[in-house]
């Protein structure tokens, strides 16, 4: 709902007539206010969290299955790290395309609707009877996150007050730690108890759930004016913009290179057992819970000394993984895992601060891109582990992705930077 210059409202979506066209800034705002009269806050927020985290969740499920899927399809791990290669290619292409042909269209009904496909897709995937059927599974799931991930990452502007926004982008972000804390060691846990079947299943119950609280408690969420092609492109002029796609790239290939095959590491090189594993990958979940609320309110000051430490951290953490695993045994997994995931925590809520601060005013264009280089790094990820895993071994894996940390390091060093440190983003 937006008022004509006379002051009265209309429903549905129209143009704004008379004087000169608003700017991104102006529109934000009106949306922002609009979508806070008629609902929003804190349920809504919550609810897009639940969001985060239920396509985190069903995308990174085959990393603590990857055994079992395995098992049950008779194929190599580094094929089964294929479910998660596939997913990310498509989100990659799908998060821009989706957010260009969403146009004018309520938010909030994309939302329910793509949180009905991934329902869906993850019925597919465990009644999937071979891997070609998986995969068709996983492209679904693909399709799903980059659409909810494009629109749902930069929506808290126009759901909380200006002061509240870096709040509220953090407790969105949360659902990724929440992934790992959460819904991955359970994944693996019921992977264990009943197989991949179960755990697939258990999460198309809880997309369900999600999609009916978007209904209810998300507001009308429609858009002013739809994103092109042109002002996709016309935000990666910005040098900031380019450094932070830069630094998506390097720091998620390089942590989806070594903890796509975790499991296998930390069962060849510290001996743990399936147990141990559920319980590291817990430990490395609330590690990353914690580690999202602290980046985020170290990065709404500072995106560029925040990412300094996160990058520092990170590479330290995954090319040490070998020596204490192999040196210390399970205990020193865990201290290794523990760092490693305070420090990955903070990359999508950092990052995502990073290139809002950096394109205030195309929020959406650049969550796009941002959602398309994330995913794209995923897939690249997967793949380059996949390879360095059945060619270099375990501990290939972690150095390859201790090294990527590194080049990340330093384009955050030298790299541009938004002109200005924020600690709230334009309502």
């Amino acid at each position: 709902m937006f008022p004509r210059e006379g002051g009265r409202w209309l429903g549905g979506m129209t143009n704004i007539e008379g004087g000169a066209a608003p700017s991104g800034a102006e529109v934000a705002a009106r949306a922002g206010e609009s979508g806070r009269k008629r609902g929003g806050g804190l349920p809504a927020v919550g609810a897009l969290a639940a969001a985060t985290f239920t396509v985190v969740t069903s995308e990174m499920l085959p990393v603590g299955l990857l055994t079992p899927i395995g098992r049950e399809l008779r194929i190599s791990a580094g094929t089964a790290g294929l479910t998660l290669t596939v997913t990310g290619l498509v989100a990659a292409v799908s998060a821009p395309l989706l957010t260009m042909l969403a146009g004018r269209r309520d938010r909030r009904a994309l939302l329910v609707a793509l949180m009905g496909t991934l329902a869906a897709a993850n019925l597919l995937a465990a009644y999937a009877p071979n891997v070609v059927v998986l995969l068709v599974a996983r492209v679904l799931v693909g399709l799903a996150m980059g659409g909810v991930w494009s629109i749902a990452a930069g929506l808290a502007v126009r759901l909380v007050p200006a002061r509240s926004v870096a709040a509220a982008t953090s407790l969105i972000f949360s659902g990724v730690a929440a992934a790992s804390v959460l819904g991955v060691p359970a994944g693996t846990f019921l992977g264990e108890l009943g197989g991949r079947r179960t755990a697939f299943g258990a999460m198309a119950v809880v997309c369900g759930a999600v999609a009916v609280a978007l209904a209810v408690l998300l507001p009308p969420l429609p858009e002013a004016a739809g994103v092109r092609l042109n002002g996709v492109l016309g935000v990666l002029r910005g040098a900031p913009v380019r450094t932070g796609l830069v630094l998506v790239a390097l720091l998620v290939t390089g942590h989806f290179a070594a903890y796509t095959y975790v499991r296998p590491v930390l069962e060849e090189v510290a001996g743990a057992d399936a147990g141990q594993i559920s319980t590291l990958l817990l430990a490395f979940g609330l590690a990353g819970l914690a580690g999202n609320f602290l980046a985020g309110a170290g990065a709404a000051r500072s995106p560029r000394a925040a990412l300094l430490v996160i990058c520092g951290v990170l590479a330290g953490a995954v090319s040490l993984m070998p020596l204490l695993a192999r040196g210390a045994g399970v205990p020193g997994a865990a201290l290794v895992v523990t760092v490693w995931g305070l420090a990955y925590g903070g990359v999508s809520v950092s990052t995502q601060t990073w290139l809002m601060a950096a394109a205030p005013g195309a929020r959406e264009a650049a969550s796009a891109l941002f959602v398309a280089v994330f995913n794209g790094a995923i897939a690249l990820g997967a793949l380059a582990g996949g390879r360095a895993a059945d060619g270099w071994g375990a501990t290939g894996v972690m150095w390859l992705g201790g090294a990527l940390a590194v080049g990340a390091l330093v384009a955050a060093g030298v790299g541009r930077a938004p002109g200005r440190e924020v600690r709230s983003w334009p309502a």
